[in-house]
């Protein structure tokens, strides 16, 4: 393991999607990711349709895993209500799951949320004309302060944001344009250059590029399980 002033080596993948029917196992990657890396970072969309028995089966898998987790929700961890019930399903396997929280493990301060849509640079979304509209954009606001909050928190001299929606329009590119506002927002970088953020990680986009940069240049990494990674695995190796 590495000591607290030791460069920290963080497994990042997100979008596992985990079905009921148990047809897929993580539980052999999760093994081999705690003799790779420090720390396992969850990215969201944990579950597939967002049951309490998908998250009971990942928990089950995160049992093989030997180093701290860190995690986020993703939106289809939401789709069958039950957020709350997979959140306690979990955090009691051990998982750190944030929203809007921080938490240092070995020497880097772990901030995270969900995030939200929105758009990006001159084509983000405002806050203007129907109650629906001005709701989404205020959807999408409260995630970008709940980040800003949890990165006040942190106290570590390194730091690793942990997202599932994306911050940077670099990380989505490749899915089709059209759907570039609903997966994720430039309120979310804006709010990241604000502090001094090690790195990014986040999911959402399973067709995006692997690498971009906040306009300030923080260095940001779509970890979703489809994106081809230069580790040759299905998760992200970053050191910190």
């Amino acid at each position: 393991m590495s000591e607290t002033n030791s460069q920290v080596r963080i497994a990042a993948i997100g979008d596992l999607h985990v079905k009921e029917d148990a047809t897929v196992s993580y539980r052999q990657m999760f093994n081999e990711i705690a003799r790779e890396a420090d720390i396992l970072v969850l990215a969201g969309d944990l579950t597939d349709l967002g049951k309490p028995r998908e998250a009971e089966l990942l928990a089950e898998d995160l049992r093989g895993c030997g180093v701290p987790v860190v995690g986020v929700l993703g939106n289809h961890d939401y789709e069958c209500d039950a957020v709350d019930e997979i959140a306690r399903i979990l955090r009691e396997a051990g998982v750190h799951l944030l929203d809007g929280q921080t938490v240092e493990l070995k020497g880097v301060g772990f901030a995270g949320v969900k995030g939200f849509a929105g758009g990006f640079g001159n084509r983000m979304l405002a806050s203007f004309g129907e109650p629906a509209i001005k709701a989404m954009v205020g959807e999408s606001v409260k995630e970008a302060m709940k980040l800003e909050n949890a990165l006040r928190q942190v106290k570590a001299g390194r730091s690793l944001a942990v997202l599932h929606y994306a911050p940077i329009i670099e990380t989505v590119e490749g899915e089709p344009p059209e759907i570039f506002p609903f997966l994720g927002s430039a309120r979310l970088g804006e709010t990241i250059d604000r502090f001094q953020v090690g790195a990014v990680v986040h999911g959402h986009a399973h067709h995006g590029a692997y690498q971009g940069r906040t306009p300030r240049g923080v260095p940001v990494y779509n970890v979703a399980r489809h994106i081809d990674k230069p580790s040759g695995h299905p998760y992200a190796i970053i050191e910190l």
